[in-house]
Parts: structure tokens; C-alpha cells; sequence
């Protein structure tokens, strides 16, 4: 809860006042996630020395273009794939072979920024859950790099920032989270051709469809070490998260619903938003999450977009404050300014907290029970608010401690208020009305652990 939200219920409840929406309900001002431990030791694991040793090695590749040399063993993208995977190989060695480490590949043909026919490889690694294996969160960064000429394959290009870090980030959570073990699957994933046009997201985003995956979050990281925007602002506070307002599948007909019922800014990949939000305020006191309300920067693309795609929630965290003379250049100086996404463009101490942001969220989602399912809410022409969903059954019901309905004023960006129901399917919040508020709905563990908030209908669900 915002700081001024938190002095205001206290200063309105000091002298015996409760704000509109608590007077109306039992329910109260809003309460994340159960604080846990385990949480914060994650949150505080990643180092920067290891990050930084991985992004410089991947810089030692000199370009690692998606149309760069694959045979050599020191130069190009397919020795900077093959020392990723065997990285990885190496962290689920020391966890007595957790992780199931593989390439997912696919052919683009004459696309784009693609010539010919070009064998595009992904690399990835598979923490399967102990109990819900096919319920997914997943974390992405990008191999390849760029210089000016998007199509230049030759040229040095360090690819620091953009986005060595990225996947030095995701490697280093395989290394805190493989030390543990978790109900739900998590996925570390380095994809390929991103700058020529998405395309390891497209190939990975459809195989996960072939394998029935229940994909509940990608968290795409696109630049996570640059503290020094080109505005002279430096900053190593603050964290963006990109996402959509309405999904990309969303049907015509679904479409017409949500004109009526509301849920522009509540898709998945919204409420996946608030979530980490919240995470960020529990165990960063150093870093704050601005929420942006858009698919990504204005007119720019990135690899989260091909998994919104097949409807999967997925969002984009990133710095805050980019520097444009060190992304998509040729390496020079021209005017006393250095042009160039070299290694002394990143800061390692914040690109580990972004990484602790990413491993905290995993682990939380997780170690949760799935979002709710079937979410419904009915209340037309009557003063309360009814709520109901689909309660799992077989393994995963018996986690299950209860569900939190959650509600906001319609202009609020983020959840207001809450309410624990008990393991139920179904409650009305008394004295509530439908028409003046939006309203979500959470599973909890019995060990506190939370999922995102659901949304009623098409417009919010995570899927089946």
C-alpha cells in the first residue's frame, strides 16, 4: 500500500472514521502476501560478481548477431549458446540434476530481417514442479546482439546492456532457485533472434503450446543494468514493468463483454504487473516497481509480445532510465560522446536486484496455488457483490488454505481493499456495490504463499 493510503485509514480510523469502502464491507484496506522468509532469502541471494562475470563472458563472444558465425568456438551467437547451456548444465550438476537443460530450435525462412533460411536456437532449462508440473512461470532474456545495421553480423557488438544482462540475470536465478524445490514449474529461458524480429519467443511460445504447458507468467528481461539515462538521471531505484491492457486473443464477442463489464486494465499480464509491485514493496526497500501501462515503449517490441500472442500473461521488466547512444550502435566516438552497449554501461549491483525481483516472483508464484479458475461476479441492481470460481481438485486442492477477494475504486491502479473468504467457491461481499468498484480474486496456500489476482471473466483469466 502506498505510504498515503496507510497514514490516511490510520488517521481516519484515530478518530473513529473508516474510508467509504471499508464502511460498506468487513473487508479492510489491502493486505498482500503473507510475509515469507524463504522469500526474503531469495530475494537477497543473487550477487553481482557472478553477474557480472557472465555478461562479461558473453560480451567475450564478440558478436553474438542472430546471423553471426555458429561454428566457431569464440566468436558468434553458437558459441555464446553453447556456453550457456553448458552453464546451465554446470548449476544442475550442483543440484543433483534438477534442471533439464535443452536447445528448442526451429527454422525462419526469408522473414523480416531473416535472408534465406536460418536455424534459430533457444536455450532452455526446466525446474519441474513437485506437484503441478505443467503450471509454468518463466524467466527470458535474449542471446543476440546488434551494432546500427541491424543487419551487420560482422561488426563487434558487445551487447552488454542489451541484453547480456538479460540472460546473465536468468542464469543466475537457475543458480539461487534450483537450491530449492517448488509445487509449480519454473523455466529459465536464453532466446534468440529478438533484434531480427521476436522469433525465439514465437518458436518457444508455440513448442510450450505442444507440450501442454500452463504457462501462468513470462517475465521478460530486456535490459536490467543501465542506471544512467540519456537525460543525465542516474537511478538505481526504480524497475519497469510493461504489459498489456486488453489480451491479444480476446475475441470479438469477448470484446463486447468487456465494454460492459470493464477489464481494460486488468488482463493477466496487468494483474501479473500489480503482483510483482506488491513483491518489490515486501522485500525491496531499495527498489520500487513503476507499473507502465502499455505493452512496451512506445513503438518498440519485445520477446514477451510472441507469448501474449498464444495468451499467455506475460510482461517486460527493464531499467528505468535508458541510454540511447548505448543501444543499437556501432561501436565509436563521435562529438566527445562514446557510442557503444559496452561493459562499463552496466551496473551489477542493480542488475542483481532485478534478478532477485525476478526470483522472488517465481518462487512466489510458485510456491502458490494456481490462479482461480472460472472467475464469475454477479451483482447486477442489488447492493452487495457476488463472486464465484472453480475450485481444483486431486493435488491441487490439497494446498489450498482459501481464496482473498480483492477490490479498487475503477480509477485506482492498483488493489485497495481485500477480504479472506475461506476455502469456499463462492461469497458475497455485503453492502458492496458491483457498479462502484473492480473486483479480483486469489487462491492462498497453507503455508501463506498467493497468486496473482484474477479479474472476472475473458478479460482476466490466466487460463485453464
Amino acid at each position: 500500500m502506498h505510504l498515503y493510503k496507510a497514514l490516511l485509514f490510520s488517521s481516519l480510523t484515530l478518530f473513529g472514521l473508516q474510508p467509504l469502502a471499508a464502511q460498506q464491507s468487513t473487508g479492510g484496506p489491502v493486505a498482500g502476501p503473507a510475509y515469507q522468509q524463504r522469500l526474503q532469502e531469495i530475494a537477497d541471494a543473487p550477487r553481482p560478481e557472478r553477474i557480472e562475470k557472465d555478461i562479461r563472458t558473453l560480451v567475450s563472444f564478440g558478436t553474438r548477431h542472430t546471423l553471426s558465425d555458429t561454428v566457431s568456438n569464440t566468436r558468434g551467437i553458437g558459441a555464446a549458446r553453447r556456453w550457456i547451456k553448458a552453464e546451465i548444465e554446470r548449476i544442475s550438476k550442483e543440484c543433483g540434476g534438477c534442471l533439464e537443460v535443452r536447445y528448442v530450435s526451429d527454422t525462419i525462412q526469408n522473414r523480416n530481417r531473416i535472408p534465406g533460411v536460418v536455424k534459430i536456437v533457444n536455450v532452455i532449462a526446466i525446474q519441474r514442479g513437485t506437484q503441478d508440473p505443467k503450471r509454468v512461470v518463466m524467466m527470458a532474456g535474449d542471446i543476440d546482439s546488434r551494432v546500427t545495421d541491424v543487419m551487420n553480423a560482422t561488426a563487434d557488438s558487445p551487447g552488454a546492456n542489451d541484453n547480456a544482462s538479460g540472460v546473465a540475470g536468468a542464469l543466475e536465478a537457475a543458480r539461487v532457485l534450483s537450491k530449492y524445490k517448488f509445487p509449480g514449474t519454473i523455466v529459465y529461458a536464453a532466446l534468440s533472434g529478438e533484434e531480427q524480429g521476436l522469433f525465439g519467443g514465437e518458436i518457444l511460445a508455440k513448442w510450450a503450446k505442444k507440450q501442454d504447458w500452463k504457462i501462468k507468467a513470462v517475465l521478460n528481461n530486456d535490459m536490467i543494468g543501465n542506471i544512467e539515462g540519456i537525460n543525465g538521471v542516474i537511478n538505481n531505484t526504480v524497475v519497469r514493468v510493461f504489459s498489456e491492457g486488453t489480451r491479444d486473443t480476446e475475441t470479438p464477442q469477448e470484446a463486447r463483454q468487456r465494454r460492459f463489464t470493464g477489464g481494460e486494465v486488468d488482463s493477466p499480464s496487468r494483474n501479473i504487473g500489480r503482483y510483482i509491485d506488491v513483491l518489490a514493496d515486501q522485500y525491496f526497500p531499495n527498489l520500487d516497481v513503476m507499473m507502465v501501462y502499455r505493452l512496451d515503449r512506445f513503438g518498440r517490441g519485445g520477446h514477451h509480445r510472441p507469448f501474449n500472442e498464444q495468451g499467455y500473461p506475460g510482461v517486460r521488466l527493464m531499467e528505468a532510465f535508458e541510454n540511447y547512444n548505448r543501444q543499437h550502435q556501432d561501436l565509436r566516438t563521435e562529438g566527445g560522446i562514446q557510442y557503444g552497449d559496452v561493459i562499463e554501461g552496466v551496473n551489477f549491483p542493480y542488475a542483481a536486484k532485478v534478478t532477485g525481483l525476478n526470483a522472488v516472483t517465481m518462487a512466489a508464484m510458485a510456491s502458490a496455488p494456481a490462479p482461480p479458475a472460472g472467475v464469475k461476479i454477479a451483482g447486477a441492481v442489488q447492493a452487495s457483490t457476488t463472486l464465484s470460481w472453480t475450485k481444483p481438485s486431486g493435488a491441487a486442492a490439497s494446498s489450498i488454505a482459501g481464496y482473498k477477494l480483492y477490490w479498487r475504486y475503477t480509477t485506482s491502479p492498483v488493489w485497495e481493499y481485500s477480504k479472506f473468504v475461506g476455502n469456499v467457491d463462492k461469497h458475497t461481499l455485503e453492502n458492496v456495490i458491483i457498479d462502484n468498484y473492480f473486483f479480483g480474486v486469489s487462491a492462498v496456500s497453507k503455508d501463506g504463499y498467493e497468486s496473482p489476482v484474477v479479474f472476472p471473466g475473458a478479460a482476466g483469466a490466466f487460463g485453464e
